[in-house]
């Protein structure tokens, strides 16, 4: 059965969008993201924690009961085996990291877009999830449906902000990220040492993808942030990191009640 793909439309309306980013599998954490109704899709980093392809599946269910939307951020060496698999899966968005050049973006929207006589899509028919189930969708609804996935790029290396024009002119790029702690590391800096340089470099990145008609979406830690991002045009935003969240709690909470039981010694 054909899911919308609610990121999307949102695209297509012109409209915000809201996510926050989940490192855990267990689509109870999906399920009680959706349940809020605070977030149009969620971002599951497959980048940084393990998964296996029925965690995919799990998780992309438990946000189909609450329709949000769902990216999966891929890693760069095996991207279109772990993108196009998330997208068997019933994800509906993907978030590229690590691209450098004009090529390698094709090559990451090719890997999508579906495989039709006339066009440069690799992306077959594969019986996963819509296709084979007794629900299954036939072989022009799984076009549009390919059609229809979000497809974001990491903007975080020095040669990807160097060729930023080119990609943002690539048709099939919705939406660009810039990512500062790579972009730092990619110049051999620390984040912390050069904010005014890698600043500057993210707000290029926003001004030239909003020029081409690519919508720029950017990570805040808190609501608070989002003001500085709304001033330069973004309407797109992932609040928070499921991880970074529960460090902050262990650390802080943690530390204070970890001195209330030492008190409690003296």
């Amino acid at each position: 059965m054909m899911r919308e793909n609610k990121l999307r439309r949102i695209l297509r309306e012109g409209r915000t969008s809201v996510a926050t980013r989940l490192w855990s599998t267990w689509p109870l954490y999906t399920e009680s993201l959706g349940a809020t109704g605070n977030f149009d899709y969620m971002e599951f980093v497959a980048e940084y924690a393990p998964f296996s392809q029925a965690d995919l599946e799990n998780m992309a269910r438990a946000a189909e009961l609450y329709e949000m939307s769902s990216m999966i951020k891929v890693d760069f060496q095996n991207r279109f085996y772990v993108a196009q698999k998330a997208v068997a899966s019933g994800f509906q968005a993907v978030n590229f990291a690590d691209h450098r050049t004009a090529q390698d973006v094709r090559d990451s929207i090719n890997s999508i877009r579906p495989l039709v006589e006339g066009s440069d899509g690799w992306y077959g028919c594969p019986n996963r999830r819509f296709i084979s189930s007794p629900n299954g969708v036939t072989q022009k609804e799984h076009i549009a449906r390919l059609n229809d996935i979000v497809l974001c790029f990491m903007i975080e290396k020095k040669e990807a902000v160097d060729n930023i024009e080119e990609i943002c002119s690539i048709p099939g790029v919705d939406m660009v990220q810039f990512g500062p702690a790579d972009y730092s590391m990619s110049l051999g800096w620390n984040r912390a040492e050069h904010e005014a340089e890698w600043k500057a470099a993210e707000r290029y990145v926003i001004e030239t993808a909003l020029r081409h008609g690519v919508q720029p979406r950017c990570e805040i830690s808190t609501p608070d942030q989002a003001q500085y991002y709304i001033d330069l045009g973004v309407r797109h935003f992932s609040l928070g990191d499921q991880l970074a969240r529960l460090k902050s709690f262990w650390n802080e909470e943690g530390r204070e009640m970890r001195d209330i039981a030492r008190a409690l010694e003296t």
